[in-house]
């Protein structure tokens, strides 16, 4: 920024002491503060957030503006918000992926907890909100993103060697059950099904030109297996979420899953606790059928945030195997709102990892001495 007048340094200092609501920093010494100009006691401040909040800009506004109307001098505020996320640097300083920013992958450890749905509508929340998101389905031999999302038929290549995903509610996808007969079983030995996965990433088009995706979300397979491990070491990955159930059985496969990005050196930005409470359509009565405060507990073990925690509600599943899923089908839902208030909290939590500076660093060339 140029230089501040003394109102505006009065105005600057003031704004040091209010904090994001979800990272805990404030806005002027993480520089999302992007200007500030005070003209006839009207303060007009541009500041660019890390994370995708369109739905939180106005209570954010409230709170520069209470802190900024103390300022003597100062009548009237107007904030121009806006998102700029960052690319972030992969794990074990692996390569990044062409056209995408930060890959994120959604793991369990354990079948049937609601991982699929969960990533889904994470996705699509992130958008909502002003991301621009893909999702790649990591599960080779059982594929269900394309029921979720309501695709079918094989994606297009438009040079006989790479394959455009197709975008249906905004979002990019990427599966093989848009390859393979959606009957027929993949018979596959790990290795092959890794390579399989390798491709599917690798051998994509995502995003657009001069507008790479902000996060690709991987759905990955349950289990902690050669795939997994194939997947978590050779894929540049960004960071993890892990989602479970609150039964003893599956916090028991969560953990080891979480334990293995952690060998990995992949960050894991949060739990999901998944099925947390029944609240009775016909009387209100509330019942922990699967447990209750797993996922709180085990966040607490391992002292990651817990994001959130989703009740077990028939219509989440109405929706993903109609192919709407929630954010789609009620996306101002009490149900839309705990996903868009869990993806905010995993994208916040991504924002504050180390950046990528590769593509600033100079090249370097070898020349040879003359003779």
């Amino acid at each position: 920024m140029t230089a501040l007048s003394p109102i505006e340094t009065a105005a600057q200092t003031a704004l040091t002491a209010v904090c994001d609501p979800l990272t805990g920093q404030d806005w002027v010494s993480t520089r999302h503060l992007k200007s500030l100009k005070v003209d006839g006691g009207r303060a007009v401040l541009d500041i660019a957030l890390g994370y995708p909040a369109h739905s939180q800009w106005p209570a954010y506004t409230e709170l520069v503006k209470q802190a900024l109307l103390q300022v003597a001098g100062i009548t009237d505020v107007q904030v121009n918000w806006s998102t700029q996320i960052q690319t972030h640097a992969a794990s074990r300083g692996q390569a990044l992926l062409p056209g995408v920013k930060n890959v994120v992958a959604v793991a369990s450890g354990k079948g049937g907890v609601g991982k699929s749905t969960t990533a889904i509508n994470l996705a699509l929340a992130l958008a909502a909100e002003g991301a621009r998101v893909g999702m790649l389905d990591a599960d080779i031999y059982g594929p269900s993103q394309p029921l979720m999302m309501g695709i079918s038929g094989k994606p297009p290549s438009p040079d006989g060697k790479t394959i455009t995903p197709p975008v249906n509610f905004g979002l990019q996808m990427m599966s093989m059950g848009l390859l393979v007969d959606n009957q027929a079983a993949t018979i596959w030995r790990g290795p092959m099904a890794s390579q399989a996965f390798d491709q599917l990433l690798r051998l994509s088009n995502w995003g657009e030109p001069g507008e790479p995706l902000d996060y690709l979300m991987v759905d990955m397979p349950p289990g902690t297996g050669d795939i997994h491990l194939s997947i978590s070491q050779r894929s540049p990955l960004t960071a993890a979420i892990i989602v479970t159930t609150p039964q003893d059985i599956a916090l028991l496969d969560a953990r080891k899953g979480l334990q293995m990005f952690e060998k990995v050196s992949v960050p894991v930005l949060g739990i999901v606790e998944n099925m947390a409470v029944f609240c009775c359509p016909n009387c209100g009565h509330e019942e922990h059928i699967f447990g209750q405060d797993g996922g709180k507990r085990m966040a607490a073990d391992f002292n990651v945030p817990l994001l959130g925690s989703m009740p077990l509600d028939l219509k989440i599943r109405q929706q993903a195997d109609s192919g709407q899923p929630t954010l789609v089908a009620e996306p101002d839902s009490k149900v839309a709102q705990l996903y868009k208030d869990m993806a905010r909290k995993l994208a916040a939590g991504l924002s504050k990892l180390p950046k990528d500076y590769s593509a600033k660093m100079p090249g370097v060339s070898v020349v040879q001495p003359k003779a």
